[in-house]
C-alpha cells in the first residue's frame, strides 16, 4: 500500500515539473516562430533550449508512463 502511495506521488511531482518545463519551453517556442514569422534564422540559443526542454519532456513522460503502467497495471 505504501508502494502506491509512493507511485502515485512520484506520478504528481513529475507531471509538475513537466508543466513547468512546458512553460518554458513555450517561451524558446515563441522566440522560433517569430523568427519563423519575420524569416530570419532563429537564435541557435533559442533552438537549443527548445531541444533541450523538449528532450527532458520527452524523458519525464516516458518516466510518468512507466510508474503509471506499474501503479494501475496492478490494479487490473
Amino acid at each position: 500500500m505504501f508502494e502506491k502511495f509512493k507511485m502515485k506521488k512520484q506520478i504528481k511531482v513529475i507531471r509538475q515539473r513537466i508543466a513547468f518545463l512546458e512553460q518554458k519551453r513555450a517561451r524558446s517556442q515563441a522566440a522560433l516562430v517569430d523568427a519563423i514569422l519575420k524569416k530570419v534564422d532563429p537564435s541557435d540559443e533559442d533552438v537549443e533550449y527548445f531541444n533541450q526542454f523538449t528532450g527532458e519532456i520527452e524523458r519525464l513522460r516516458a518516466d510518468m508512463h512507466e510508474l503509471e503502467a506499474q501503479l494501475y497495471g496492478a490494479n487490473k
